[in-house]
């Protein structure tokens, strides 16, 4: 499931890396006024289109096209659509659910194989403080918030997820936290990115993805 935003010109090559070992290819056009839909579809993607602005939007609107298949799948891996991760490492992250029947995996972007100026100084600092306090509040293992993830469709489903806009994988994360799912993170390399980030890439969107996270931190740090 890739969401994308006006990812015309990476949305080709990131479907076209993705291992065969995937069933069907999801792209959730977030309000996209570019070629996205139509690169995405001549890619081999299905699209399905939201309107309303907001990664978490995009994501749910996924999710709805799989509730209704007649087969829903077994794992859904999320895949951001600007071709900053390595869709072909998508076996490395399915391999700790297949395998060892884990239920939640998240790509983690490793200074060591990380692109230099692939994230920036506030998604460093970011990722830091949250997954800082994930372990302070949840005694958590996590050190990324990374888009690259996979999850059991079942426990998914679960988790009820609801957040419509940046918090979206803080939320996954907590969620999985509380329930006590089982987890592991997977080291992943990671480039930068083809365009203009729509959260890191302006300082808006990097100040209200911070209050998003901390604010879904702290709701679950004192919730019963």
């Amino acid at each position: 499931m890739i969401p994308a935003y006006n990812e015309a010109g990476s949305i080709p090559l990131v479907i076209n890396d993705i291992p065969s070992i995937v069933t069907e290819v999801i792209v959730c056009s977030n309000n996209s006024n570019d070629d996205t839909v139509i690169n995405a579809r001549n890619a081999g993607a299905t699209v399905v289109e939201e309107p309303a602005p907001g990664y978490g939007n995009a994501c749910l609107k996924g999710m709805e096209y799989v509730a209704a298949l007649s087969n829903p799948t077994d794992i859904i891996v999320f895949l951001d659509g600007d071709y900053s991760d390595y869709p072909e490492q998508l076996t490395e992250l399915v391999a700790p659910i297949l395998e060892n029947n884990l239920d939640f995996v998240v790509g983690s972007r490793v200074k060591k194989w990380r692109e230099k100026g692939a994230m920036t100084i506030p998604q460093i600092f970011g990722n830091w403080l949250a997954t800082a306090l994930m372990s302070l509040l949840f005694k958590s293992k996590f050190t990324d918030l990374g888009p690259f993830r996979a999850i059991k469709y079942d426990k998914l489903i679960e988790l009820e997820m609801e957040d419509r806009t940046y918090g979206w994988t803080v939320e996954m994360q907590l969620k999985v936290l509380k329930k006590g799912f089982s987890y592991k993170e997977v080291p992943m390399r990671y480039r930068n990115r083809i365009g203009v980030s729509k959260v890191s890439g302006t300082v808006k969107g990097a100040i209200f993805a911070g209050v998003k996270i901390l604010v879904w931190i702290f709701k679950y740090g004192f919730k019963k």
